[in-house]
């Protein structure tokens, strides 16, 4: 099996859309409204100056029932202005590898290949990302490609929560 990163396209956003909704499901017990998500997976891949996302493809050996390579894993990067190191930081988001190919390398790989167009941008001072309290195992996936705590504590007022199943998430 061989896995290539590639800039995601406009055709990718019904399996970026249905990655994004199984993230939440799996890593918060949340279910998102898709049809909410969608237009906001195809904001991003209409406007770089969103972010972009990146995604991991079979080339070999995973063809879908659509003829199509298929896709493994996404990776979602954002833009933050940094005053104080008057630079960019990337922050991860969106970070999912599907079940059959977990294990397997692929979100290194994306990392990897993110890391390296960070490195090779002389605006970019660093790369960041949170991750949800009780996911060890992220956590410990993270510290190894060398993230480290930043020192903060992620706080929200959230304005809107339409991006949630009424159903599912009432408490907050």
């Amino acid at each position: 099996m061989h896995i290539s990163i590639r800039l995601a396209e406009a055709p990718d956003w019904p399996t970026i859309v249905d990655f994004n909704c199984r993230l939440a499901d799996e890593s918060e017990g949340k279910r998102l409204d898709r049809q909410h998500v969608e237009p906001g997976v195809k904001a991003l891949l209409a406007d770089r100056r969103k972010g972009r996302y990146f995604v991991a493809v079979v080339d070999e050996g995973g063809v879908d029932e659509g003829g199509a390579n298929q896709i493994a894993g996404q990776l979602m990067h954002t833009f933050e202005w940094s005053d104080w190191r008057n630079g960019d930081i990337w922050w991860l988001q969106s970070v999912y590898v599907h079940p059959d190919f977990r294990r397997q390398g692929v979100f290194r790989l994306l990392y990897e290949h993110l890391r390296s167009q960070a490195e090779s941008d002389p605006g970019v001072v660093g790369l960041r990302l949170y991750v949800e309290d009780q996911n060890r195992r992220a956590y410990e996936t993270y510290a190894t490609l060398g993230f480290k705590p930043g020192g903060y504590f992620v706080m929200e007022n959230m304005i809107r929560r339409s991006d949630l199943t009424p159903e599912v998430d009432t408490e907050n």
